[in-house]
């Protein structure tokens, strides 16, 4: 039977893991069977280049933590190697990362997430991850304005010319 300690160990774990997935704007569980020790590390470095946590973790810590969180939508995508990932703030970036590097090895799945307080499948997050980043929506919008701009400019230029030459 697990001793007191290691039992206490684990209600730690999952209390803590609870919390950072109540705080999150993105819960994301993935499967990782098939890579190595050194691109788990990159990948890693990289979640947390964008304010993002990479967490492997026993499933059934993951389970509890979820249940604790009010939900279990999600209990049959905790089987086999699953790492959790965390994003606290804007979590675009981080899916982006972990959907490029997933888009670079076959291996590497994305399973399913929790999105904002709702539970998102693996099509829900990749199509999100595809989306362009808020810097280039708003530099097509400005280009787009822009070019309206430039329309009206030329036309009033042209209107301009032709009240000049019939004032002549």
């Amino acid at each position: 039977m697990a001793s007191e300690t290691i039992i206490k160990q684990k209600e730690q774990q999952v209390k803590e893991l609870a919390e950072k997935m109540k705080e999150a704007s993105l819960v994301m569980f993935t499967e990782y069977r098939g890579i190595n020790v050194a691109d788990v590390t990159e990948l890693r470095k990289n979640v947390r280049a964008v304010n993002g946590e990479y967490i492997v973790i026993k499933n059934n810590i993951t389970r509890r933590a979820l249940e604790a969180c009010g939900i279990t939508e999600l209990n049959e995508t905790l089987t086999g190697p699953v790492a959790v990932i965390i994003a606290k703030e804007e979590y675009l970036p981080v899916l982006k990362t972990i959907y490029k590097y997933s888009k670079a090895n076959d291996f590497y799945k994305i399973k399913a997430g929790v999105l904002e307080g709702k539970v998102a499948d693996s099509n829900e997050l990749k199509t999100l991850a595809q989306l362009p980043s808020r810097e280039e929506l708003i530099a097509k919008l400005a280009g787009c304005l822009l070019a309206n701009v430039s329309k009206l400019a030329a036309t009033l230029d042209a209107v301009r010319e032709k009240k000049e030459a019939e004032a002549k």
